[in-house]
C-alpha cells in the first residue's frame, strides 16, 4: 500500500512538472516530454494502480435516489431512474399536469437530472432543488462545527445557488453532490432547429460554473452565453438553443486525472445519454474546449445522427489516432489559436495516458479552422473573436461562413452549399 501511495505521488509530480495550470502560458520544452513518458512507467510498475475514488453514499442525490426508488403515485411505483429516456418520456406523458408536478416538487434531485422528463418540469424540479440546497449551506454558514474553511467554502456555495436562482435561469441538471454538476439551458430547446451543447475541461464545478470580471467567457456559463449570443447574430431567422454543459465529474486541476482518460469516459456516458434524450428532431453541435475535446472524442462513436458538427478547441487530444477513429457521421472541426500553450502538451497515448493525436494536424482528417484573434487556451469565446463567429456559423449550419485556417484552405469541402474559402 505504501509502495502505491508513494509511487502515485511521483506520478503525480512529474505530472506537474510535465505540464503547467491553465491560468499561464507555459513554454514546454524537451525534459518536460520525457517527464510525461516517465509517468507511464511508473504507472506500468506500479501493480494495481487506480484512480477510482471512493463513492460517499450520503449525498444528496444518492438519498434522493434511494427515496425514489421506494415512492409510488397512482398506488403504482416509480419507474427506474435509469430506465431508458423513451420509456420515461411515456411515464411522464401518462400522468396528470399535477401528478407531474408533485413528483417534481417531492423528488426534484431526481426529475431534475431525468433523461426523458418534460423540459420544462426540469427546469421546475432543479429550481426547487436549488432553493433547498442554498438553504443547506445557509445553515452551514453559520454552523460552529465547522472549520473557518468549512464554512467560507458554504457560502461560496450559497451564494452560486442564490445567482443561480436568478430570474430566467433554466437548468437542465442540478445536483449539489459534491463538488456538483449543472447544465444551463440558452433559449426554447423545445422549438429550436439548431442546438449547441458546450463541454467544458479541467476545474468545471459548481463553484466555476461562472465567473465574473475578464474571465467571465473562459466559464462554460459564460461560454455558452457568448456562443447563444454569437449564433443569433449570425442567422436572426433560425430558432437555436445553447446548453452549458457541466454535468460531468472534470479533472481537477492538471494532474493524473487530466492526462488519463477516466474521467472523460464516464462523461461520454452522461453526454450520449443527454443528446440522446434532447427533445425534437434539430440537428445538434458539441462544441469542445479542452479536456471537454477528450470527453467528446469518447462519446463520438455513441452519438445519435441527429449531432451533426463536433468542433474542439485547445484540444489535448480527442483519444483517437485521426477523424475516422472517432467512428461518427458528424463532421468534426478543429481550431487552436497561435498563442494557446495546449500546443506544447506532448501528443501521445502510452499506457492509457496522454490523449493521442493533434486534432489540428493536417494527418488528423478534421476541417481546421481558424481561430484569428483568439487568445490563450480559454480565449475561444470571446466576442468579437475569429473563433467565436467560427463556432456560431457551424452552430446554425451556416458552414459558407466558415473560415478555414491556413493549414486546411479547403476545410469546407463536402459540405452542402458551402464554397471553398482560402485564407491569405
Amino acid at each position: 500500500m505504501c509502495v502505491t501511495r508513494f509511487t502515485a505521488a511521483v506520478a503525480r509530480l512529474l505530472v506537474w512538472a510535465a505540464v503547467t495550470s491553465f491560468d499561464s502560458s507555459p513554454t514546454l520544452t524537451a525534459w518536460r516530454a520525457l517527464l510525461a513518458v516517465a509517468v507511464v512507467f511508473v504507472m506500468l510498475a506500479t501493480t494495481g494502480w487506480t484512480a477510482v475514488r471512493h463513492q460517499r453514499s450520503d449525498e444528496p442525490r444518492d438519498i434522493a435516489l434511494s427515496s425514489w426508488a421506494r415512492g409510488r403515485i397512482a398506488g403504482h411505483p416509480l419507474p427506474d431512474a435509469d430506465a431508458s429516456p423513451y420509456r420515461l418520456a411515456k411515464f411522464f406523458a401518462s400522468l396528470t399536469a399535477a401528478q407531474r408536478t408533485a413528483l417534481a416538487d417531492k423528488y426534484p434531485l431526481v426529475v431534475g437530472n431525468l433523461n426523458g422528463a418534460p423540459v420544462t418540469l426540469r427546469y421546475h424540479a432543479n429550481r426547487r432543488a436549488l432553493v433547498q440546497a442554498r438553504a443547506v449551506e445557509q445553515q452551514r454558514v453559520h454552523d460552529v462545527r465547522l472549520s473557518p474553511d468549512g464554512r467560507g467554502d458554504a457560502l461560496r456555495r450559497m451564494e452560486r445557488f442564490r445567482s443561480m436562482l436568478a430570474h430566467g435561469r433554466h437548468f437542465l441538471a442540478f445536483d449539489p453532490s459534491g463538488k456538483g454538476h449543472a447544465a444551463e439551458v440558452f433559449g426554447d430547446l423545445d422549438r429550436a432547429e439548431r442546438v449547441s451543447l458546450v463541454v467544458p475541461g479541467v476545474d468545471t464545478s459548481l463553484l466555476t460554473l461562472e465567473r465574473t470580471g475578464l474571465k467571465v467567457n473562459a466559464a462554460p456559463v459564460g461560454m455558452a452565453k457568448s456562443l447563444y449570443a454569437a449564433e443569433r447574430a449570425a442567422s436572426p431567422g433560425t430558432r437555436t438553443a445553447v446548453i452549458a454543459w457541466a454535468d460531468y465529474t472534470a479533472p481537477a486541476g492538471i494532474g493524473m486525472d487530466a492526462a488519463l482518460g477516466n474521467l472523460a469516459e464516464r462523461g461520454a456516458v452522461r453526454l450520449a445519454a443527454l443528446v440522446d434524450a434532447l427533445p425534437g428532431t434539430s440537428k445538434i453541435s458539441l462544441f469542445c474546449h479542452s479536456y471537454g475535446s477528450v470527453l467528446c472524442g469518447v462519446a463520438a462513436k455513441e452519438l445519435p445522427s441527429r449531432v451533426a458538427d463536433i468542433a474542439v478547441a485547445g484540444s489535448p487530444g480527442m483519444r483517437a489516432k485521426n477523424a475516422a477513429q472517432l467512428h461518427t457521421t458528424a463532421d468534426v472541426w478543429a481550431m487552436r489559436d497561435r498563442d494557446d500553450w495546449i500546443q506544447d502538451v506532448p501528443n501521445m497515448e502510452v499506457g492509457g495516458l496522454g490523449h493521442g493525436a493533434d486534432p489540428v494536424d493536417r494527418g488528423f482528417g478534421a476541417r481546421i479552422v481558424s481561430a484569428g484573434d483568439a487568445i490563450g487556451h480559454s480565449g475561444y469565446f470571446e466576442p468579437g473573436t475569429e473563433s467565436l463567429s467560427n463556432f456560431a456559423a457551424i452552430g446554425v449550419g451556416a458552414y459558407d461562413s466558415v473560415t478555414c485556417a491556413s493549414a486546411d484552405s479547403a476545410c469546407r469541402d463536402g459540405i452542402s452549399g458551402a464554397e471553398v474559402v482560402r485564407r491569405a
